[in-house]
């Protein structure tokens, strides 16, 4: 009995540690710090639809289903690029790549995601919320993935819409309609899109051009992608001050500092490119991220402090 016991007792821990592996696989096929940025952008667009405080009940379902849609996209863009991931240095860690998840269960995994997440967010918000949240899955997976991504070098101008769903998601759970200051919020992440992720590419550049990715670093001159990220740089700041008119002097001195920081950095990685220097574009890839994040937490409490908008 003691034998049987300690034999018990040895194996358990082993099955354990296979189950944590098993759900970590899983868990990294969503992406998670891919969807920690996009629900960072949903749940200001829902304080500044509300004008205050929305429902928790409300923001936390819409959560809940957004996390599950943009999880579903990301486990759906595994399978379909497992083939690149597992030539890129970047991606060849990736679940599917080292054969931890069949890719029959991913695909399983991806389309019940995509199918809970349209349940939670017509039962815990409405069917509009719902109805984006599957058509920004719909258009990740068919339009950007299988078709743009591999086909053109302006794949992530048109494909990053999808990464700009949240905020209309967001809103469109408090009110129940798409108004004017979403599409605003919209544009922000469509045109931040392009300096973030092309700063990214011209870091990894020698891992695009193996995998056969146009990624405009890989099909341009390394001085024409700086120059357009400059250009969608300054198109950002611009397009966050269209909020004035629904925000108060505190989003307004957020937007303009943070912006201004913003495209200091997108000059200074123009500037080294066009002199030739050593450069590091992964500086503006880490900015842009901050950039975002303080710019929609300025949102959310200009919201939620209440005072009278500039507009």
């Amino acid at each position: 009995m003691t034998a049987a016991m300690h034999e018990t007792n040895s194996t358990a821990p082993g099955r354990n540690s296979g189950l944590r592996d098993v759900l970590g696989a899983y868990l990294a096929l969503t992406k998670p710090r891919v969807i920690e940025l996009l629900l960072v952008t949903t749940i200001p667009a829902m304080f500044l639809a509300e004008r205050g405080i929305p429902s928790p009940v409300v923001v936390l379902l819409t959560l809940l289903g957004g996390a599950m849609a943009a999880g579903s996209s990301n486990a759906l863009n595994c399978v379909a690029d497992s083939d690149i991931d597992s030539v890129m240095d970047r991606t060849k860690s990736r679940p599917l790549v080292r054969y931890r998840v069949p890719r029959r269960n991913a695909l399983i995994f991806g389309i019940a995601l995509s199918v809970l997440s349209f349940a939670v967010l017509t039962l815990g918000a409405n069917l509009l919320a719902a109805v984006l949240a599957l058509a920004a899955t719909l258009f990740y997976v068919f339009v950007y993935t299988l078709v743009l991504k591999r086909r053109t070098s302006q794949n992530i101008v048109w494909g990053g819409a999808a990464g700009c769903m949240p905020v209309v998601v967001g809103w469109a759970a408090v009110t129940g309609t798409v108004e004017w200051p979403a599409l605003v919020m919209f544009g922000v992440v469509f045109l931040w899109t392009p300096p973030h992720f092309w700063s990214l590419a011209m870091k990894y550049r020698d891992d695009y051009e193996r995998a056969g990715v146009p990624m405009l670093p890989v099909v341009a001159t390394a001085r024409q992608v700086s120059a357009r990220i400059l250009a969608y740089s300054w198109a950002t700041v611009a397009c966050t001050l269209l909020l004035v008119p629904v925000t108060s002097w505190i989003y307004v001195a957020c937007a303009v500092a943070t912006g201004a920081v913003f495209l200091i950095v997108a000059q200074r990685l123009h500037a080294a490119v066009r002199r030739g220097e050593g450069i590091n574009p992964m500086k503006l890839f880490h900015l842009s991220n901050s950039y975002l994040t303080v710019l929609f937490v300025a949102i959310a409490v200009d919201a939620a402090v209440g005072l009278p908008v500039l507009g």
